[in-house]
């Protein structure tokens, strides 16, 4: 049954719509970096997701050319350490790949070190999920009329929603897990510094025992 087939759940399909707008992995920013200076930025992405990024130097003079020591060195890895892109002494450029693995994605900004010292603004806007895909060229590939390509849009964020709650779920029994098994450690842990202050305090009065029948004190 089409989800957003009849008009009394117009209401529950706007809702979906609004919850993706705010669940959908989309990072706009711009900040400041100090030439010998590394800065970077993490997001969670799941597998199968794809992810865009567009980045540049603010020019600090508009309508004169950029200066050549405002330029900089772009990686973005998996926490598995898989490199994904990588730019040598550029002022902008853009990524995108699909993610082969769940987890944290780093894209980190490198700014050569000058004398003197400079401070390079960067423009940095990283997408993920239904934000990054280009609609545009979906609608003129596919000849498609606008509110098809809306429908389109709606079915791949619930699409996207579901995918993300099954992530979360994955993310939640993972951490289940490591709790118990810190917690089994933890108490054996415990466990084992009991046994050795115990072991320790009978050493210390055995040792006083002796030292006290040995000057005959006791």
């Amino acid at each position: 049954m089409d989800l957003c087939s009849y008009p009394q759940r117009f209401n529950f399909c706007i809702f979906l719509l609004v919850l993706s707008i705010i669940s959908t992995p989309v990072q706009s920013i711009r900040f400041d970096l100090d030439s010998g200076h590394t800065k970077c930025i993490a997001e969670d992405i799941q597998s199968n997701a794809m992810t865009v990024g567009k980045y540049h130097i603010v020019n600090p003079n508009e309508g004169q050319p950029l200066p050549d020591s405002h330029k900089v060195t772009v990686r973005v890895t998996s926490g598995y350490g898989n490199n994904y892109h990588y730019a040598d002494h550029v002022n902008t450029g853009q990524f995108a790949f699909q993610t082969a693995e769940a987890g944290d994605y780093m894209t980190c900004f490198f700014a050569a070190d000058h004398k003197p010292a400079v401070t390079l603004t960067v423009d940095f806007d990283w997408k993920s999920g239904v934000a990054a895909k280009d609609w545009s060229n979906v609608a003129k590939k596919g000849s498609v009329e606008l509110m098809e390509l809306e429908l389109k849009k709606m079915f791949d964020t619930v699409q996207s929603i579901h995918d993300e709650m099954f992530y979360l779920r994955e993310r939640e029994e993972e951490m289940q897990e490591l709790n118990r098994s810190t917690n089994a450690k933890m108490g054996w842990l415990s466990l084992l510094s009991i046994v050795i202050a115990l072991s320790v305090g009978g050493l210390q009065l055995w040792h006083l025992k002796s030292f006290f029948e040995k000057k005959k004190l006791i």
